[in-house]
């Protein structure tokens, strides 16, 4: 198992992981002192085996030479004596062959001879066994004889010691020769002084003639082992090797005791390797206890530190626990040590210190209005949900009501674009003020943003509600003096209380929207819920299912209204429309789902919903004559940053130009938002699209950035065009705004033309495009493609007041 492997196990503690790895460590280090000891010993104990064989082979040496010394002194008795002396003399055999046989029965020799001085035979024991080959054996010993006095040789495949005194009289008259056969006393010897066992063998010399015999084994000390490891012993080829005698390992070393011709002699000394290890193998044994008392010692040392260094660890989860369950008051223990966790604990402290004062930051910003100090929409929401908790458990509770009084002021968008947003938060703050002074001691004020403001009055009823209404609007009577401006204050006020109109929080406070809404519809000043007021609602509840659902079964329809050019009176282009066809209600006008459309946000479906229809049909509308189409865009199209590159996917999907399409958008759109509008507007004519300001004149502080967009057209709003013909005033505009449009570069177009005369007065002063029903109405597609073919048939020049019969003829 590795490393890695073992601190990847799943469900191993971490302390667990660092004492197994400890012991896995000092276990491979002892393994491998093992593995190194016992080849030391092995190898140690070879090479001492391998001087007790050299040891060996010397005493093997000595004990010849002195069973060679004794058989001496026998064969010199024999050749000093007197009647064998005077038997040589006298040639008398039957003397000489008979004192050989006394003297080599009586020193227990083999063989017992006498040769002459040329080493020919003279004469020998006639006991002997080993006659016939006696005379070669001693002719070939005779030289080595002389030289030594003793020899070793194989007579009749049995080992013999032989020794030779020379006798003189005074010269050389002859010597004596006496053999002693080697049995395994010698071997026997041999094993008692230095414990090793020892083999006799005959190593036959190869001959040109015949095949190599194998070695015979003479005389051997292993009697205890079975015949064929006897044999494998005698057959050791070298001088020094190893071999496996019945399982167990011997060290053999080959000694040569003789050499005659056609045989050799040598001598095998074996040792034990086993038994050379046994003085080693108690330091084996204690070196095993040693490693065992160490993984003891050590596993405990491992868990002990591991447990010191996972200690703090457990702390700091546990901390963090507690901080990710929100306990940030509790301290971290370990912060006063002087090592890395007390460092790491530390930071811990500091971080658990710095999420506590931003959670309490977050705290007061998630539940208190900054700017006027006041709960919020949130906290009051847990107030009212606190409050009719407390009266549902109160004994009384089905007659201790509560009311919520919600507040949203009037033209307060006016303050921030006239004045400023400076102004306007000081209009907020002073709001707040006059609210807290009219409500009673246990009444809670809240700002639900913007403009909006609300009242919990617990222990009131509709009546006392309204009464603390009344007091709100008189309170707001009093204008407001922010740096030399007055201001009137106003504002619609909606009552709802509990259980009455909701028997829970949030529908309570819904209920009081909805009746506040009514009274701004109203100018009621304060208005009390009533469910007639929560028809129109529920409504509007269904209404954006079913919008969703006209989008997906085809149920919106296309229209185009007609822009004509005033100067030629050409069709020059259309302003793309939108109808519903809804199956039970038939068409539905634009004002009953256009700005539900915008306050929800899928408005924006329509927008792309448009865009994708009139681009679809570019190609037809530009063969009659429209050669631009205009679609509106509302703010929340020019708040989304993807905006752009939707309208390129429609245009590449079906190969249409972004130069034949103008986009309307009006002037409250922009100033909602003025940068992020500008940006997307950039972003818009970067591509090819031309730009229009819908209902121009009716905003408020577009002029500032008018000079800053990349708009291409201005559209004077229906409600100065309509009435231009009767009001100077009207007419004035009107012609302000003609000539405002062409300083700045830009293209006018007017809405709302109902009859020749405008368009005429239209005409007269330079506007350059015009739309309205005096020409026609908004056409579906079909329609409006007869409408222009129509149109463009006549190709009528101005349009005169005596023409007007022509042009509503035409639609």
């Amino acid at each position: 198992m590795s490393v890695r492997h073992l601190f990847s196990l799943q469900g191993w503690r971490l302390s667990s992981r660092i004492a197994a790895l400890s012991l896995l460590l000092l276990l491979a280090v002892q393994l491998a002192g093992f593995a190194a000891l016992r080849q030391g010993i092995l190898h140690n104990a070879q090479t001492r085996l391998a001087d007790e064989l050299a040891v060996g082979e010397r005493i093997w040496a000595r004990l010849l030479e002195q069973r060679a010394a004794k058989l001496s002194q026998g064969a010199a008795l024999l050749a000093a004596d007197y009647g064998f002396r005077s038997a040589l003399a006298s040639k008398d055999q039957p003397t000489i062959e008979s004192a050989l046989d006394n003297q080599g029965a009586r020193i227990g020799a083999g063989l017992s001879a006498l040769l002459n001085t040329d080493f020919s035979l003279n004469a020998q024991a006639q006991g002997d066994g080993v006659s016939a080959a006696l005379l070669p054996t001693l002719r070939a010993l005779a030289p080595q004889l002389a030289e030594r006095g003793a020899a070793v040789a194989v007579v009749d495949n049995k080992p013999y010691q032989f020794v030779m005194v020379p006798m003189r009289a005074p010269l050389l008259v002859g010597c004596v020769v006496m053999g002693f056969a080697l049995d395994n006393t010698l071997l026997a010897d041999l094993q008692a002084v230095s414990g090793l066992d020892g083999a006799l063998v005959a190593l036959p010399m190869a001959t040109a003639r015949a095949p190599t015999p194998p070695p015979r084994l003479l005389l051997s000390s292993l009697t205890d082992q079975p015949s064929a490891q006897a044999l494998a012993f005698a057959l050791a080829p070298s001088p020094l090797t190893e071999l496996d005698l019945a399982g167990s390992a011997y060290l053999v070393r080959t000694v040569a005791v003789t050499s005659p011709a056609g045989h050799g002699l040598v001598l095998r000394l074996a040792g034990s390797v086993a038994a050379a290890v046994v003085p080693y193998q108690r330091l084996q044994w204690v070196l095993a206890g040693l490693t065992l008392l160490a993984l003891v010692l050590f596993g405990l040392g491992s868990v002990w530190t591991a447990r010191l260094v996972t200690r703090p660890l457990r702390a700091l989860v546990l901390a963090s626990n507690r901080l990710a369950q929100g306990d940030y008051d509790t301290a971290l223990a370990h912060t006063g040590r002087q090592d890395e966790f007390g460092e790491l604990a530390k930071a811990f402290e500091h971080m658990r210190q710095s999420i506590g004062a931003k959670q309490h930051e977050i705290r007061q910003l998630a539940y208190w209005d900054r700017l006027t100090g006041l709960p919020n929409r949130l906290q009051f929401r847990d107030t009212v949900l606190a409050a009719i908790e407390r009266s549902q458990a109160s004994a009384d509770g089905a007659s201790d009501g509560l009311a919520v009084v919600m507040l949203d002021l009037d033209r307060f968008k006016h303050v921030n674009d006239v004045l400023g947003y400076a102004s306007g938060d000081r209009l907020l703050q002073a709001v707040a003020e006059r609210l807290q002074e009219v409500v009673r001691d246990g009444d809670t004020v809240a700002r639900l943003g913007g403009d909006e403001f609300a009242l919990l009055l617990p222990h009131a009823d509709a009546e006392l509600a309204m009464s603390v209404a009344a007091r709100i609007t008189a309170a707001f009577e009093l204008p407001l003096m922010l740096d030399e401006h007055k201001l009137d204050l106003s504002a619609g006020l909606g009552v709802a209380c509990w259980p009455g109109h909701a028997a829970e929080a949030d529908a309570l406070l819904s209920r009081a929207e909805v009746a506040m809404y009514t009274a701004k519809r109203r100018t009621a000043g304060a208005q009390l819920y009533e469910p007639a007021l929560d028809s129109a609602s529920a409504q509007t509840l269904s209404l954006l299912g079913e919008l969703r659902r006209a989008v997906e079964q085809d149920q919106l329809r296309l229209y185009l209204q007609p822009k004509i050019d005033l100067a030629s009176g050409r069709l020059c282009g259309a302003e793309a429309l939108v109808r519903w066809q809804h199956p039970k209600r038939g068409l539905v006008p634009p004002l009953d789902f256009i700005p539900f459309a915008e306050q929800t946000g899928f408005v924006r479906q329509l927008t792309l919903w448009m865009f994708d229809h009139t681009v679809r049909h570019q190609a037809d509308l530009a063969a009659v004559g429209a050669a631009r189409v205009s679609v509106n865009l509302s703010t929340r199209d020019l708040m989304d940053p993807d905006f752009p590159q939707r309208l390129d996917e429609l245009l590449l999907r079906h190969g249409a130009s972004a130069e034949a399409i103008c986009l309307e958008i009006t002037e409250s759109a922009i100033m909602d938002d003025p940068q992020r509008a500008e940006a997307t507007l950039n972003r818009l004519a970067q591509r090819g699209f031309k730009l229009s300001i819908d209902v121009f004149g009716t905003g408020y502080s577009s002029l500032a950035y008018l000079k800053r967009l990349p708009v291409n057209e201005l559209k004077i709003d229906k409600s100065f065009v309509m009435a231009m013909a009767t009001d100077h005033g009207d007419a004035m505009i009107v012609r302000s705004t003609i000539e405002l449009a062409h300083n700045l570069g830009l293209s006018v177009v007017a809405e709302g033309v109902e009859s020749a005369a405008i368009q005429q007065r239209l005409a007269e002063l330079g506007c350059d495009e015009a739309q309205g029903y005096h020409m026609s109405k908004p056409l579906p597609l079909a329609e409006f493609c007869a409408w222009a073919t129509r149109w463009q048939a006549v190709r009528p020049g101005l349009v005169t007041p005596q023409d007007s019969a022509v042009a509503l003829t035409m639609h």
